[in-house]
């Protein structure tokens, strides 16, 4: 079990830049504006003595409007769970009636903390620190968290604070920089107990959930959960940073992806929002199955197409979910039928759920489908058995005639998996038009159970060792540049 170190401050003083610092990865945001991050992120701390988890916070307020207020309940929360705080503080701002508040709410939580004068290059430290003696959290630590100044240092002072048990002093730093960690119970997954990233679990299945703005994303992170995880609100843009978060259910893991929500590029100014939609971006590539939200309150439009897209381009396994399903009458109910089949009927393998986030309507529906469509990406298909599915599908419907000669495919066999990859040998596959390519796609799915999975269908010509080898090299050439090569995902 390691340490858990929450970093604690005001908006806009560098929390964020530490934490990146400290994990020397670029997990959290940073901008110059405040209040960009909102929800608790955790991380791996590289540097110290001994390894730690980290916990970037959004800025604490004394008298919070609705949303500072569910960030104040998140910060509050990080600040219960952990072993040891970082009180971040600006150093050329100098002391704030808001330090003076968050540090009172330090010392009353009884935890360890250390005081962080961030931007306090080219300074003289003693003057920087002289005020911020008075705050009664020991003596300050003059940083650079932009460019690592000081941050070794400081994390070492804090776990020197804590006790034995809580900084795991016997176990190696090198030995525990990312550990998979135990089983987790069933429910909400809790950071001292396993990896808090969940990354280091090769059994969790990733599950990005993306969407529009506002159409229920976080609500059904948090359902999932079974407690306020991440900030749900009526506020477009409320989640920015792709949230990871490791939890279980009946016996398997996951790990879900809250992500920001995608809008159209031409109304995507703020680099904010930019960043985020990045982060969404990366989420969908890295994920095994990709939940698209969808509000049914709003009519199915391009942008819902598009961000489906973006999941069908990597082949990643697509559930669709009708969120706010509840209260919906029987007339729009078909309508919303109907403009899902005319506006997302390019991927047809992708099973519809209508459910309400809110109240967990169809949720356990949901979940008990993505552990079937993630079984199909990662199933392993012999070739004897796509061969003989070749064969059969070919005795049902040939493919067409190219100058009066007849297309021969010969056999199949497996090139890789989500998603999944069959790779078919014959004369003359470069012909093969697109009807075909799906045709056999959709009878390699029902044959192999691949629930909800695009399949990725490549073809290679054999070279006949009787052509000049010349011919032979422009036969090669075309195999490489020919059209419906996909990458491998």
């Amino acid at each position: 079990m390691l340490p858990i170190v929450a970093i604690v401050g005001r908006p806009s003083v560098g929390k964020s830049t530490l934490f990146n610092a400290l994990t020397r990865t670029r997990a959290a945001i940073v901008a110059d504006v405040p209040g960009v991050t909102r929800d608790r992120q955790y991380g791996y701390a590289q540097v110290g003595e001994y390894p730690c988890v980290l916990i970037d916070t959004g800025g604490l307020v004394e008298h919070p409007q609705p949303l500072e207020a569910q960030i104040r309940r998140q910060t509050e929360r990080a600040i219960a769970e952990a072993d040891g705080v970082i009180f971040v503080a600006d150093a050329r701002a100098g002391l704030t009636a808001r330090d003076e508040f968050i540090a009172r709410e330090l010392r009353r939580s009884g935890k360890p903390v250390v005081c962080a004068l961030n931007k306090s290059e080219g300074l003289e430290p003693d003057i920087a620190a002289a005020e911020f003696h008075r705050l009664g959290l020991g003596p300050p630590h003059p940083i650079a968290a932009a460019h690592g100044q000081g941050t070794r240092e400081l994390l070492d002072a804090l776990l020197a604070m804590l006790p034995e048990s809580a900084t795991g002093a016997t176990v190696p730093a090198a030995q525990t920089a990312r550990p998979p960690g135990p089983a987790a119970p069933s429910g909400p997954a809790e950071p001292s107990q396993i990896d808090p990233t969940g990354a280091a679990d090769p059994g969790a299945i990733r599950v990005a959930i993306i969407g529009r703005p506002n159409v229920g994303k976080s609500t059904l992170v948090n359902r999932l959960l079974g407690e306020e995880r991440v900030i749900a609100s009526e506020q477009p843009g409320t989640t920015r940073d792709s949230i990871l978060v490791p939890f279980e259910r009946d016996g398997q893991r996951f790990l879900l992806v809250d992500t920001a929500g995608i809008r159209r590029r031409a109304r995507v100014e703020d680099p904010v929002e930019r960043a985020s939609i990045g982060r969404t971006l990366q989420a969908i590539a890295e994920a095994h199955v990709v939940i698209l939200v969808v509000d049914a309150h709003d009519a199915i439009g391009e942008q819902d197409a598009s961000v489906l897209g973006l999941a069908l381009e990597r082949g990643r396994v697509l559930m669709i979910a009708v969120n706010k399903w509840d209260g919906i009458d029987p007339e729009q109910r078909e309508q919303i039928r109907d403009q899902m089949q005319l506006k997302l009927d390019f991927a047809p393998f992708a099973p519809v759920h209508y459910i309400s986030a809110r109240h967990g309507t169809g949720v356990g529906e949901l979940m008990r489908d993505v552990i079937r469509g993630y079984a199909g990406a990662m199933r392993a298909m012999p070739t004897p058995e796509l061969t003989r599915a070749l064969q059969g599908a070919l005795e049902a419907h040939q493919p067409p005639l190219v100058r009066g000669r007849r297309i021969k495919l010969r056999y199949a066999h497996q090139g890789g998996r989500n998603p999944p990859r069959i790779v078919i040998h014959g004369n003359q596959t470069g012909a093969v038009p697109e009807a075909y390519r799906r045709y056999l796609a959709n009878v390699f799915r029902q044959q192999f159970d691949l629930y909800a999975t695009p399949v990725a269908i490549e073809f290679r010509t054999d070279l006949n060792p009787y052509e000049p080898r010349r011919t032979r090299r422009r036969a090669r050439s075309a195999r490489e540049t020919m059209p419906g090569r996909q990458r491998r995902g």
